[in-house]
């Protein structure tokens, strides 16, 4: 029970296994000149336009943010996806320094891509290693095969095994890359976080990162993830990181397509997060409801908010709602100059 007599119940930390934190600044960008009708067309008019417009701050207030709203939802842990065209350098390390300052453990990785020439491929390559063998802790990322050459998705894949790590790659989101499978069979290997697999025509080793609501706005379908052997882990694409709220809307989705499906499944989405972040586990979060780890109940139950949030160390990071490390009303004015700084440039 809650210091108010409120009855609560407590859950570890919740992970969510693939975001995009510099979306954070989104919120209220202008609309493109033309209304995009395809998959293509959202990332050419939207979210290519963004990501090359970010610069060094814009990356830290944006992670600053994401960070502070996901522990305010309970998240604990972030795998991240990381592009940013213009300021590639050293760009990891700011979201890796903003989010610990909220209190927030990352797993990073740079989407390495061609659409900006061989170089900025390099770039991002030596950007990915550039971090990981300073000590942090995440993946070789990589955008998605069809912005790639063959011969960045074989470099990405060997600085993986070089540096003991998976690779971090959108599969085959929408049909523009149907021919992931094809190019990465001889490529993926387990330790490979492979996220959203859409239209994935073939087993691939590796776990897949679902993300149901970004697919739902992206209108790419549904990737039947239960379908497949491979692990399933959940994530939110950027949409923020209340990963309760992503669980209610993946049973939804489940469901619709199995009328037999238990929201068990979804839990053991939710369960499989921890294998990359196995401390999380030992994270304690308090939440308004007093049963907030049993499936049945919280997939039909809205409005569950994290109250407190105490981290394996014993420390403190979220106490009635508020983060305990920053002040929640400076990272949303920051957050706001930033998101105007990038408006204006869009």
């Amino acid at each position: 029970m809650g210091a108010s007599g409120q009855l609560t119940g407590t859950t570890a930390g919740m992970v969510c296994a693939h975001h995009h934190l510099y979306s954070a600044l989104a919120r209220g960008m202008p609309a493109p000149a033309k209304q995009p009708t395809t998959f293509r067309e959202i990332l050419e008019q939207i979210w290519w336009r963004l990501d090359v417009a970010l610069d060094d701050e814009m990356i830290r207030w944006s992670a600053m943010l994401g960070a502070m709203e996901a522990l305010q939802c309970g998240t604990t842990c972030i795998v991240d996806h990381h592009e940013s065209p213009s300021a590639i350098e050293g760009s990891l390390s700011i979201i890796a320094e903003a989010c610990a300052e909220v209190g927030v453990r990352t797993n990073l990785a740079y989407g390495v891509t061609d659409r900006h020439g061989s170089d900025g491929a390099r770039r991002g390559l030596a950007e990915n290693e550039r971090f990981l063998r300073g000590g942090g802790r995440g993946m070789v990322g990589v955008h998605a095969a069809f912005t790639c050459t063959d011969e960045t998705l074989a470099a990405a894949a060997g600085l993986a095994v070089d540096l003991g790590v998976g690779v971090h790659i959108h599969v085959a989101e929408g049909p523009d890359d149907a021919a992931a499978g094809a190019r990465l069979a001889q490529l993926a290997t387990e330790d490979w976080w492979l996220v959203h697999c859409v239209y994935l025509d073939r087993t691939l080793p590796g776990i897949i990162a679902h993300n149901p609501r970004s697919n739902m706005n992206n209108s790419v379908g549904y990737a039947r993830p239960s379908a497949r052997r491979n692990r399933v882990v959940l994530g939110t694409d950027g949409i923020g990181a209340d990963m309760l709220e992503e669980a209610r809307l993946a049973y939804a989705r489940l469901r619709e397509s199995d009328v037999t499906a238990s929201p068990d499944t979804v839990w053991t989405w939710i369960d499989n997060g921890y294998l990359l972040f196995p401390e999380a586990r030992e994270d304690r979060v308090t939440w308004n409801d007093p049963h907030p780890d049993e499936a049945w109940r919280v997939v039909f139950t809205p409005g569950l908010r994290a109250l407190d949030v105490t981290l394996a160390s014993g420390e403190e990071v979220l106490r009635n709602g508020l983060p305990t490390r920053v002040d929640a009303a400076e990272v949303r004015a920051k957050a706001t100059e930033q998101a105007e700084r990038l408006f204006t440039r869009l």
